[in-house]
């Protein structure tokens, strides 16, 4: 019997229960993010990009029913061809993260967006993992890095984190009954321990040096007008006064 992939836990209660606090986060976090192309990268039975308004929105995976079939560390596309690259999970279950990072941050076009998901360590469900085999089950198997240390990799690579969410307070239990008994949880949590939340979804962008946005100077172009239109009315009483 093969073991179950992270797609078929999320099947599960605690599985649901964390893949609805990180659509919601993924939601507001994509639905303002704009270009021509986004791809989500893992979990192709499942899309994440919904709410994001690109007109070409496409899935990358090693497997299943993806688009497009590849490595995360070895994505086929051009350098500085996509405007946003989604990655829920792919980094604590990659047997190479940076290389990861780093293919992100190539195929990524200046001012391009990577939005991720990932578990926290300092969390209950980081104790839980602890616990856990080292090859055991998902989700416990994988390898949790605290959003600080993500954070810390994406900037050796030129990759501003602009947003962050923290959610899912409650313990690695395993069933509705007691999610719903422990639910007092996630209403104390985001104000009274909002870093402990057992999972996060980060915002970064893709900042090029020496490369800023030239916005149009109304404020110029209409004082200029303005010294213009003096100098004619000026210059039409001049012409009066001959």
């Amino acid at each position: 019997m093969s073991m179950p992939d992270l797609s078929d836990w999320l099947e599960t209660p605690l599985g649901h229960y964390l893949l609805d606090w990180e659509r919601r986060a993924i939601d507001r976090t994509v639905a303002d993010i704009f270009g021509y192309n986004a791809v989500q990268i893992g979990l192709p039975d499942i899309d994440l990009l919904q709410a994001n308004r690109m007109p070409f929105r496409f899935n990358c995976s090693r497997d299943g029913g993806a688009a497009v079939r590849a490595q995360a560390f070895e994505l086929p596309f051009a350098t500085a061809s996509i405007d946003l690259v989604l990655l829920p999970h792919v980094l604590e279950f990659s047997s190479d993260p940076h290389g990861v990072l780093r293919e992100v941050e190539r195929v990524l076009v200046p001012e391009g967006s990577v939005v991720l998901s990932g578990l926290n360590p300092l969390s209950l469900w980081g104790v839980r993992k602890a616990l856990a085999r080292a090859e055991g089950a998902f989700p416990w198997r994988g390898h949790y890095r605290s959003s600080m240390r993500i954070k810390d990799w994406m900037k050796l690579l030129g990759l501003e984190v602009v947003g962050l969410e923290s959610g899912c307070h409650l313990p690695a239990v395993g069933t509705d009954a007691w999610l719903q008994r422990w639910s007092f949880m996630d209403r104390a949590g985001p104000r009274w321990w909002p870093v402990l939340g057992a999972a996060y979804v980060m915002h970064g962008v893709k900042r090029v040096q020496g490369m800023r946005l030239i916005m149009p100077q109304w404020r110029e172009r209409k004082a200029s007008a303005k010294r213009l239109s003096t100098v004619a009315q000026r210059n039409g009483e001049t012409r009066k006064t001959h």
